[in-house]
């Protein structure tokens, strides 16, 4: 597919529009954008969703930095970083500037995506009804989980003091067409964008479809309500996080492979994926494979595994085998192949859930606890847990080997309170600094503490 996307943006706040399909962000910087632009047909707008995937799939957000920034600041020796890149060893070292490049490009292109779904929700009355709904829930859904990565980011954690006076981030919800002093926002309370993240998932749910015609690469419905169980997960709602989480796996659309590394090869993962980024020779590599994998699967052989990380597997757990070596150096093999699609939110991630969920609230919805953990560790061929040995510590345990390096570590820590080495979970060096740019450029933002 061939993609021509060019996004406008001024200073921090950004504003843009698609006018074809393309595969890297041509960014250039103008204040307006031409009436004569504006999107007049439904053509228009399904051209510009298009492009909000292609910004969903950008190396720093979804196609890799949203992931890597969670691993790296919430690592604690179980993979070190040995490459040469200043940013990332800053996120490694948890002595982030506020200078960070990869810092500042999550803030610009997380921005930068918002807008394309801004743009495209406000062009719905262009679209035939009969496919309103489905267009309006992608956008919806791309929005929210953008500003759920961004709020959890920079701002402090849902549970880390009052989250209706915590600074989060700037809500911007309509396109961002010509800048004035109005576009300079500053930023809404953690609850706020809370709520809004909470909306546009609730409503997406709601009008998106199980299945999307073009595969899993686009949102459905069981998106939507996979992601509603990480947002209600983060802050604590495990009643919610539980049904949530529930509605995905009773609907039958999903199942998890046989084999644990089966969810991670193109050709088999399809039952158990419940959202990917598509990844072609055209697009290019993913950062997940760029940092993550060895030399001799085409990656930098940045990020290497450590001992003390794999005997937490048990001998027999074949997640702790899915390794692969390039000298003496040992690198997971979930992100091996150049070309790889990317999974985002895997179904095994939802059993999981249920399962603490299930736990904390002495319930059985779906499944008693001890099944939902030890079909995952069947799958695993781990072995199986006794009632007596099910606890929340051992469902934190399960959580840290079946998602290792998908994004999840530093919430999951925030989440539950647990230090990174001698930091404590709400240390002010484990949230990321607005970047100095958008201080500079808009006196309305607050920086973080610590910085």
């Amino acid at each position: 597919m061939n993609r021509y996307i060019k996004n406008w943006f001024y200073a921090g706040l950004t504003t843009a529009l698609v006018t074809a399909c393309a595969g890297r962000l041509d960014v250039a910087p103008t204040q307006s954008i031409e009436a004569s632009q504006a999107l007049n047909t439904e053509q228009d707008v399904i051209i510009t969703l298009t492009g909000t995937y292609d910004g969903l799939s950008d190396i720093n957000l979804y196609g890799g930095g949203i992931q890597y920034i969670s691993e790296l600041l919430g690592n604690n020796r179980d993979v070190v970083f040995a490459g040469t890149y200043s940013a990332m060893s800053e996120l490694s070292q948890k002595a982030v500037t506020t200078s960070n490049t990869v810092v500042r490009d999550f803030w610009l292109f997380g921005y930068n995506t918002i807008n394309m779904s801004n743009n495209v929700l406000s062009a719905l009355s262009k679209v035939r009804e009969a496919t309103r709904g489905n267009i309006e829930g992608q956008a919806r859904f791309i929005r929210g989980a953008l500003y759920f990565e961004l709020v959890k980011a920079y701002a402090k954690d849902w549970n880390d003091g009052t989250p209706a006076q915590n600074p989060g981030v700037p809500l911007v919800l309509t396109p961002t067409q010509a800048i004035s002093d109005a576009d300079y926002r500053a930023r809404n309370t953690v609850a706020e964008v809370y709520t809004q993240v909470l909306d546009d998932l609730t409503k997406a749910e709601s009008m998106l479809p199980e299945k999307q015609e073009n595969g899993t690469g686009f949102a459905t419905k069981g998106l939507a309500q996979a992601m509603l169980a990480r947002v209600y997960l983060q802050q604590k709602n495990y009643a919610s996080a539980r049904d949530a989480a529930n509605r995905v796996i009773t609907s039958g659309t999903y199942q998890l492979t046989s084999n644990f590394g089966d969810a991670f090869a193109d050709a088999t993962n399809q039952s158990e994926v419940i959202f990917k980024l598509v990844v072609s020779e055209q697009d290019g590599v993913n950062d997940l494979n760029t940092f993550f994998a060895s030399t001799l699967n085409q990656g930098r052989g940045d990020i290497r595994l450590q001992q003390a990380f794999l005997q937490l597997y048990e001998a027999n757990d074949v997640r702790g085998q899915f390794i692969n070596k390039a000298s003496i150096n040992t690198f997971t093999s979930k992100f091996n192949d150049q070309f790889g699609d990317v999974p985002v939110v895997r179904l095994a991630e939802m059993y999981l859930i249920r399962a603490e969920a299930n736990l904390r609230l002495n319930t059985s919805v779906g499944a008693a606890p001890l099944a939902d953990i030890n079909l995952i560790r069947s799958r695993a061929k781990a072995t199986p847990l006794t009632a007596a040995q099910l606890n929340l510590d051992a469902i934190a345990r399960e959580r840290r080997l079946e998602l290792a390096f998908e994004g999840q570590l530093l919430p999951e820590l925030k989440r539950n309170g647990t230090a990174v080495g001698t930091a404590p979970a709400n240390a002010n060096n484990l949230v990321l600094p607005i970047p100095q740019r958008e201080i500079d450029t808009n006196k309305k933002l607050v920086q973080n503490a610590g910085y």
